[in-house]
């Protein structure tokens, strides 16, 4: 409080204040109104072509403010205490689940989105696990997690199962995912039980299987799985469908399966929080998007499968025609998405996952 005693400190201190926040109002408003307003986007970092943000705000005349997480939980936090207000937000299958039931979401008009028709009816068919009668949401990049191998070192007639993860001649050759839900997922599928199962006596049965494993496994790992097989540190490694074409780009013997018995698929997809300010903008975010040229630009940048008939249109055959980037009708309908359990049931997983990591 000294610095109080002298009185034109004190004129001088909140003159300079009110000057800042005069200038920093000024900025703000120029950075965030656009000619149409602005549309607060909130998504996973690097997940769409940046041009696309400056070819969307030379269209509309809207200004686009983005923001990204890291995990739908930090998202959803966000979301559910209103600590930042946000128009349009990309996030995973189980997570918009989660939020539709909670009713933290608006409804969609779809009339404002006339370009949704672009969107292949398999993926809006899938939504509806999570989205029934596609009320909430709009695809955004759908994959598959399956098996990247160096078919050089491993025998192709083993490949076909996750049975493999557990043949001991590919002892220290193995990566597995480290996160709870995916690691169980391959376990229950392999014993042939749902990826969501919340019976106890199946998950403990996953666990002892996963315990059993443990010794063949290199190394539980997530992002650098695809890294360790291209360079040859493992011969086996679970990944999403959509990082095949870059570990094929990094090693041409690495190839992409998805096992007989089934896998976890997901969708990424956008919605609109029941808070957002802008909806009307968002819906335009969302048409935009939905454009063929803007999709298609979009897979040129992310090679993840993107879930519009009218851009796959415009996608060379060469992508097309690869199983691993787009997977057939037939290895779809043999994959589910993860769902959100409640937290008695992920409690219980956690529990079992630190068995298995502690597990010697």
């Amino acid at each position: 409080m000294k610095f109080f005693k002298d009185g034109s400190k004190v004129y001088k201190y909140f003159f300079l204040i009110f000057s800042i926040s005069i200038f920093m109002s000024l900025f703000t408003s120029c950075r965030h109104a656009g000619e149409n307003g602005s549309v607060y986007v909130y998504s996973y970092g690097d997940y769409y072509d940046p041009e696309i943000i400056k070819e969307f705000e030379a269209k509309t005349g809207i200004s686009v403010i983005q923001d990204s997480y890291d995990t739908a939980e930090e998202m959803y936090h966000v979301v559910k205490k209103s600590t930042a207000r946000y128009d349009v937000i990309c996030t995973s299958d189980y997570m918009i689940d989660k939020l539709r039931k909670e009713e933290l979401l608006s409804p969609l008009n779809k009339a404002n989105i006339p370009n949704i028709a672009n969107m292949d009816p398999i993926y809006m068919k899938k939504s509806e696990e999570f989205d029934p009668d596609n009320k909430f949401s709009v695809p955004h990049v759908a994959g598959v997690a399956g098996i990247v191998y160096d078919k050089k070192r491993v025998d192709e007639k083993d490949i076909d199962s996750w049975n493999v993860l557990w043949d001991k001649k590919y002892k220290n050759e193995i990566i597995m995912p480290d996160s709870v839900r995916d690691a169980f997922m391959i376990s229950l599928k392999r014993l042939g039980y749902s990826e969501n199962s919340v019976n106890e006596k199946e998950i403990k049965e996953a666990t002892r299987e996963l315990i059993k494993q443990k010794p063949l496994v290199y190394k539980y790992a997530n992002d650098s799985a695809r890294d360790l097989v291209a360079d040859g540190s493992a011969k086996l490694g679970i990944i999403w469908n959509g990082e095949y074409y870059y570990t094929h780009e990094l090693n041409k013997d690495v190839s992409f399966v998805v096992p007989k018995e089934g896998s976890e698929s997901f969708i990424d997809s956008w919605i609109i929080p029941k808070s957002a300010q802008n909806k009307e903008n968002a819906e335009k975010w969302l048409n935009y998007l939905c454009e063929a040229r803007v999709a298609k630009k979009n897979f040129d940048y992310l090679y993840y499968t993107i879930p519009n008939l009218g851009a796959m249109r415009l996608i060379d055959d060469e992508y097309i025609n690869n199983e691993s980037i787009f997977p057939t009708e037939e290895t779809l309908e043999r994959c589910n998405g993860l769902k959100s359990l409640g937290s008695e049931a992920d409690l219980m997983y956690g529990e079992y996952w630190k068995k298995v990591k502690s597990a010697r």
